[in-house]
């Protein structure tokens, strides 16, 4: 819970719908607080009137901030600060010390925004921000800003004026704009300047993606609607943020803010371009596996010997073990793999196989889960988990066999329950149970266990460590 929801909560009387109203615009404050070269602080009345609580602030990214301290969570009693109580009251923008203009809501003023102008030297720009500033601070007032429809680009940070903004006339032509604004759209291409031209045809004579132009690029750009649009073409990607200028219900035109996404885009390629390497490295592995399982199987067919002619096909089944990760990692290659389907994938081997030790009725199972495991720990507890199900199926004379999956904050847990003739005394290991203590206890750092299953039949623990 945020700091503005814990604060609502616990010393207001907002409802639902009014704590959206204020997220929404402390979602989209950081633009009025680069433009008004300002900190804003939002404070709450709180519910018995006694006064206010301070429950967000933003610190404006073209100026020093003037507010050092972080006030959220503080509370100042009614009358202290004359400003706050008159916006409340009156439901207009009031000046005492500092400027303090009312939040509307759906049905009341939920809030007041107090304005900590930043003193530093003017700018050539800073007159153009100052108006905007007022006009969106009036439409704070009036319940209109943030527009709906206004949205920033999802998982990405807000927007801000360094970045790049646009001035828009009522009609869509460029009044001004900032330098970075200028550069980003010469990322794009552009070699005219942006000063009076109609910046949605720009836009769109720069779309350069295959297909039809996305209409809402001209909307977005022109000033015609609030929202968030990309401009792409092979030289760059920019994205454009419009907000629509209309305090008072009068039509002032918009701001656009823009940023230059080009090198994050082209990460994003290069991250897209490599997932898909390696899914296709996974894939290529996976057939190899399978085509080394199938040559070893077909081997064994033409081996005289008995012992020779296990020996090679309990080779090829720890080859389709090792497969079966590989074939889960194509599908969605990362640090991480779905371990759960790779043990449905061993259940599903071990019943193809169950007939070749005439145990073809044999009911295998999994119950539990663990979920996501490292890439790293999958392929040996695989390969281990196959073993011990294998195992099972060979030597038990069991049934039913269950691989049960569990996992806590520490440690994977893994058991392959049956309900067979239980462990023979003594007990020898064979090359199977040996794999599996060596993957276990060596490669996993964990432990591993047989024993006796009540009332008949054996169980075999696996713990690893996470």
């Amino acid at each position: 819970m945020s700091s503005l929801e814990r604060i609502a909560e616990e010393r207001t009387d907002l409802d639902a719908e009014e704590l959206d109203r204020l997220r929404s615009l402390v979602g989209a404050w950081a633009l009025v607080a680069d433009l008004a070269v300002s900190d804003l602080v939002l404070w709450l009345p709180t519910w018995n009137g006694a006064g206010w609580m301070a429950a967000a602030l933003v610190r404006p990214a073209t100026a020093p901030t003037s507010v050092p301290v972080d006030l959220v969570g503080s509370f100042v009693p009614k009358g202290r600060e004359v400003a706050l109580d008159r916006a409340l009251v009156t439901g207009r923008i009031s000046r005492n010390g500092v400027e303090a203009v009312p939040v509307r809501g759906p049905h009341r003023i939920i809030g007041v925004l107090a304005r900590h102008a930043v003193s530093r030297a003017p700018g050539h720009l800073d007159e153009s921000y100052r108006e905007i500033a007022s006009m969106l601070l009036q439409m704070i007032a009036e319940g209109s800003f943030p527009p709906p429809g206004y949205g920033v680009d999802p998982g990405s940070a807000p927007p801000r004026v360094g970045d790049g903004i646009i001035r828009l006339d009522d009609e869509g032509r460029v009044m001004f704009a900032s330098p970075n604004a200028m550069s980003a759209f010469r990322r794009l291409g552009l070699a005219p300047a942006l000063q009076d031209s109609n910046l949605a045809h720009i836009a769109t004579r720069l779309w350069r993606r295959p297909g039809p132009v996305d209409e809402r690029i001209a909307l977005v750009a022109g000033g015609r609607v609030s929202g968030h649009a990309e401009i792409d073409n092979a030289s760059g990607s920019v994205t454009v943020h419009s907000v629509l200028l209309n305090p008072g219900g009068v039509n002032r035109g918009a701001v656009v803010l823009t940023r230059d996404v080009t090198d994050l885009r082209r990460r994003e390629r290069a991250l897209i371009s490599k997932d898909a390497t390696i899914r296709e490295v996974h894939h290529r592995v996976k057939n190899n596996l399978q085509t080394v399982s199938a040559l070893l199987r077909l081997q064994s067919r033409r081996v005289d010997a008995e012992e020779a002619r296990q020996a090679l096909a309990e080779a090829g089944r720890r080859v389709s073990a090792i497969a079966a990760v590989h074939e889960i990692l194509a599908q969605d290659p990362g640090e991480e793999i779905d371990f759960d389907a790779v043990v449905d994938r061993l259940v599903v081997l071990a019943r193809d196989l169950a007939p070749a030790f005439g145990a073809a009725d044999i009911a295998i199972t999994r119950d539990g889960s663990l979920g996501e495991v490292p890439t790293d720990v999958a392929s040996p507890l695989a390969m281990a988990v196959s073993e011990l199900v294998h195992n099972a199926v060979e030597h038990a004379g069991a049934s039913s066999i269950c691989v049960v999956l569990t996992r806590d904050a520490d440690r994977l847990g893994v058991e392959v329950v049956d309900n067979g003739g239980g462990v023979p005394e003594p007990l020898v290991e064979g090359l199977g149970l040996q794999i599996v203590r060596s993957l276990v206890e060596e490669d996993l750092e964990g432990m591993f266990s047989l024993d006796h299953c009540e009332p008949q039949g054996t169980r075999a623990t696996v713990a690893i460590p996470t």
